[in-house]
C-alpha cells in the first residue's frame, strides 16, 4: 500500500490540500511538513515515499496560502501553522500512534511546537536547515515582507530566547539534524543553537550535506542516497557517535555528532 492519495483537510475556513499513503494500521507516522516561500508539500513527496516504503504511515500537506491549500500567505503566521499542523495530524493519524516529525526551514519552529504538544508520541525529530523565531513573532501575520513580522525577525538576535530552543532542549527522542554545506537563509549561529539544544538529551546525528544549499527539500528530491539516508538515521533507535567524535560517512551526505561550542 505505497500509493500516495491526495485530501484535503478542513480547517478554520480554508482547505488544506494534503497527502497520505502506507498502512493506516502502521505503528508510526511520519509528518513531513514544507518551509515558507514557495514551497510546498509536491517537492517532499520522494521524501513522504522513503517513509512509506519502510513501514510508516505518511502524510504531508500544504500550510495555507502554498501549493494546492487556499488562503493567503500575507495572512498565515506560525500560530496558524501550528494551528494547521495539528488539524491534519488530529484528522488523520489516531492518537495511539507514535510520530515522526520532519520540517524544513520555517518549519523547524513548528516541528519543535508540535514536539511539546504531543509529547511522549513523537519518537524522532528531523530538522531541516531549520528555523526557530522569537515568541513575540507567534502571532504576528507573515505580511508581504515589509511589516511587523519581518522587522521582528530580521532584528538581530531575536531567535536566541526561542521557544522553539527550549522545547529541542527538553525532547528526548530521536533527532536528526539536516546541515547544507551553505545556507544562505539561516544563520550559522541559529544552526548552531539547533545543534546545542539537540545535543542536550536527544538521541542525536547531525547529518551533513556539504554540496547542498538551503533549499533540502528539492536536494532530498533529487539525490536519493541522501534521501534515503536521511530516512535511515531518523529510524534508526541509535544516535550518531559520541560526543566529540568524528564524522562518519553514509552516501553523500556525512553523519555524526560534533562538540558543542
Amino acid at each position: 500500500m505505497n500509493a500516495l492519495s491526495h485530501f484535503a483537510a478542513d480547517h478554520d475556513g480554508e482547505r488544506l490540500g494534503a497527502v497520505a499513503g502506507g498502512d493506516p494500521d502502521a505503528p508510526v507516522a511520519a509528518v513531513v511538513m514544507h518551509g515558507a516561500g514557495r514551497s510546498d508539500k509536491e517537492r517532499l513527496l520522494p521524501l513522504l515515499g522513503e517513509f512509506v516504503a519502510r513501514g510508516c504511515r505518511g502524510v504531508a500537506f500544504d500550510f495555507s496560502g502554498h501549493g494546492e491549500s487556499t488562503g493567503e500567505l500575507r495572512e498565515s503566521s506560525l500560530r496558524r501553522r501550528f494551528d494547521q499542523a495539528v488539524a491534519v495530524i488530529d484528522a488523520r493519524v489516531p492518537a495511539d500512534r507514535a510520530l515522526i516529525l520532519v520540517g524544513f526551514s520555517m518549519s523547524g519552529q513548528t516541528v519543535a511546537d508540535l514536539a511539546a504538544h504531543y509529547g511522549d508520541r513523537v519518537t524522532a525529530l528531523g530538522l531541516c536547515a531549520p528555523a526557530v523565531y522569537a515568541a513575540e513573532a507567534w502571532d504576528v501575520p507573515f505580511g508581504t515582507g515589509d511589516g511587523p513580522f519581518s522587522a521582528l525577525i530580521r532584528r538581530p538576535g531575536s531567535w536566541r530566547g526561542s521557544p522553539a530552543l527550549d522545547a529541542l532542549r527538553a525532547y528526548r527522542g530521536r533527532a536528526v539534524l539536516a546541515v547544507p554545506g551553505t545556507d544562505a537563509v539561516i544563520p550559522a549561529a541559529v544552526t548552531e543553537a539547533v545543534h546545542d539544544a539537540l545535543s542536550c538529551r536527544t538521541r542525536y546525528t547531525r547529518f551533513e550535506l556539504p554540496a547542498a544549499d538551503h533549499s533540502l527539500g528539492l536536494w532530498f528530491r533529487a539525490h536519493g542516497d541522501d534521501r534515503r539516508a536521511f530516512v535511515t538515521a531518523l529510524l534508526s533507535e541509535e544516535g550518531g557517535v559520541a560526543a566529540g567524535g568524528g564524522p562518519l560517512s553514509v552516501g553523500v551526505g556525512r553523519m555524526g555528532d560534533r562538540a558543542s561550542s
